[in-house]
């Protein structure tokens, strides 16, 4: 791992500091990107998320201070900012008429392109999906934001109904307890 020096000229110290860029994209990019596309729905802008997050960290390098996180809670905390900045300007960008119609018929609304003010809100929600197992998520995603049927999940992965009924019913509360906790916090 290669070491960064900087000189504080104002005290005329010199700081070490252990931010290896390359390192620290090939144990985070991966994480940090599927945590952009869940926010954004789009790879693209996915991508350009994460590259400036590691921008402005090697910019902020300096102000990384391992005793207060992690290195991944630091990344995470600087990529969050960058997807609300990008969410932000494309409330204040119009969107041609065919995006939305294709989103409309892809996804439905409920999917589609987030444009309300309440960004934290919907990246709250993001990260507790991302804390529950593949199977529990997959009926949340497709029975309360996709809008199948319990009957048509069956059909199209061959679990019981019943079964993904279970599932729905230990996800939501487990999203309900951690963003309570959240709140609490």
């Amino acid at each position: 791992m290669s070491v960064d020096v900087i000189t504080v000229m104002s005290i005329g110290s010199v700081i070490e500091l252990d931010f290896d860029v390359t390192a620290a994209y090939d144990e985070h990019a991966s994480a940090m990107l599927g945590f952009a596309v869940n926010a954004l729905r789009d790879r693209t802008l996915a991508e350009d998320c994460v590259q400036e997050t590691f921008l402005r960290a090697w910019r902020a390098r300096s102000r990384f201070e391992p005793g207060r996180g992690s290195l991944r809670t630091w990344l995470f905390a600087i990529e969050r900012n960058v997807i609300v900045d990008v969410q932000r300007s494309l409330t204040r960008m119009p969107m041609p008429a065919s995006e939305r119609i294709e989103d409309v018929d892809r996804w439905s609304v409920a999917i589609s392109r987030d444009t309300s003010p309440d960004v934290d809100e919907r990246l709250r929600i993001i990260a507790a999906l991302a804390l529950l197992s593949p199977d529990h998520r997959q009926v949340v995603v497709a029975v309360h934001l996709a809008g199948t049927t319990y009957a048509e999940l069956s059909e199209s992965t061959g679990v019981a109904v019943r079964t993904l009924r279970t599932r729905a019913f230990y996800a939501l509360r487990a999203l309900r307890d951690h963003l309570d906790g959240q709140e609490e916090a």
